[in-house]
């Protein structure tokens, strides 16, 4: 079947949403768009470091541009409204349906004060950075933030360290989605690894402490708080009756129901056919969170070789080991964030009582094109792509 001919069949979905980012095999060149299917908007968007961009599909929208809404009226005063905005280094899409004001830009606003007053590790206002330079001083941070590193650390424990909060200057090291990504040399990663582990974070009920050099960097963990935040923002509005937000494709949170009672529906990109036609699409209920990690999102290719931004704690190196993608469905935005992250690192296998422990549903891509479907998702995975094999993990 082709790409145009799935298209139609959502085409009243605004909620079927694949963001990609188109990568050339050409050092330090990531590209980016925002496009809209039917509309034939295109807009393209580049990050403040780097070429950073993801592309935001729209089934069904028409000339969606940042900033801009689209309103729907639908029957017992509900409307649609929905916008394309720009937060968190990431192109964010929102849908909603509300019987009252639009808020979009509201929320687009609460995300941008997250990452400047939370996650930023180069705003020296943010809670983050002025952790990380404290040279190793306990600092005092709001009660919430210290709520969401004590889950972080524990998220961390129960992954055995796969999931690593204190990667950040290996990262930077890396400096996979900037301006000079390049192999370091081993003896650059050597110095940096006993900065590396979890354990080194020091929770106090406020105050924390970073042992040893570490440093703080909740990139990989940081839209699904943002859908976290978004999640609690909306349970405040009782006009608001469903949304589904996406935030740079990677994570995607769902919340209410739409008006016609129709499922909210997001596809899956082919790691290895980004601009080719969707993977699959999952049906996901009211109040979920999506979130996919996956070796085709950041990466640039050095003599042949693959270099991605997921790295093993262990070693420094990004993870090999024959995975392209995981996709994580459960109850809590932080949480899909970083198991993806996680069992990404760990393989499918190793996965498995970290997703039971936690409640979670997943979506495993290999490099052999199998797809393997946890238990609780197989009725709700769609394949749309030929040459893959669905098997349940």
């Amino acid at each position: 079947m082709s790409k145009r001919r799935r298209e139609a069949e959502f085409q009243n979905e605004i909620d079927l949403n694949k963001v990609y980012c188109e990568k050339k095999p050409v050092k330090g060149l990531l590209h980016s768009c925002l496009s809209s299917v039917s509309g034939g908007t295109h807009l393209r968007q580049r990050g403040v470091v780097g070429v950073l961009c993801s592309s935001l599909l729209l089934s069904g929208a028409s000339g969606i541009m940042p900033g801009k809404t689209t309103t729907v009226v639908y029957a017992a005063d509900i409307e649609k409204y929905t916008n394309a905005d720009f937060a968190m280094d990431t192109v964010v899409s929102e849908t909603l349906y509300t019987s009252g004001e639009d808020i979009n830009i509201q929320i687009g606003e609460k995300l941008r004060e997250m990452e400047t007053t939370l996650l930023s590790w180069t705003d020296e206002n943010s809670q983050i950075s002025q952790l990380n330079n404290a040279d190793g001083g306990t600092v005092e941070v709001d009660t919430d933030l210290a709520a969401d590193l004590a889950k972080i650390c524990q998220l961390s424990q129960d992954s055995d360290g796969a999931f690593d909060p204190t990667l950040g200057k290996l990262i930077r090291l890396w400096d996979i989605d900037g301006e000079n990504p390049h192999v370091p040399d081993q003896s650059e990663i050597d110095a940096l690894l006993p900065e590396v582990g979890y354990g080194k974070i020091q929770l106090d009920g406020n105050q924390v402490t970073l042992l040893d050099g570490c440093t703080l960097d909740l990139g990989a963990v940081g839209k699904g708080m943002g859908c976290d935040l978004i999640m609690d923002y909306l349970k405040t509005q009782p006009d608001v009756s469903g949304m589904i937000l996406n935030l740079g494709g990677s994570s995607v949170m769902t919340y209410g129901e739409k008006p016609d009672g129709s499922p909210w529906k997001v596809a899956l990109t082919d790691p290895r056919d980004t601009e080719g036609d969707y993977l699959g699409a999952i049906t996901l209920d009211a109040d979920q969170f999506l979130s996919t990690s996956g070796d085709y999102e950041k990466y640039f290719i050095e003599d042949g070789t693959r270099y991605h931004h997921i790295l093993d704690p262990k070693t420094g190196y990004p993870v090999w080991n024959g995975l392209t993608s995981v996709t994580i469905v459960c109850g809590q935005g932080y949480l899909a964030d970083g198991l993806s992250t996680a069992c990404f690192v760990l393989g499918m296998d190793a996965s498995k009582p970290l997703l039971e422990k936690y409640g979670a549903e997943a979506v495993f891509v290999d490099e052999d094109k199998n797809i393997y479907v946890t238990s609780g998702l197989m009725d709700k995975f769609e394949l749309m792509k030929d040459g893959y094999t669905v098997n349940e993990a």
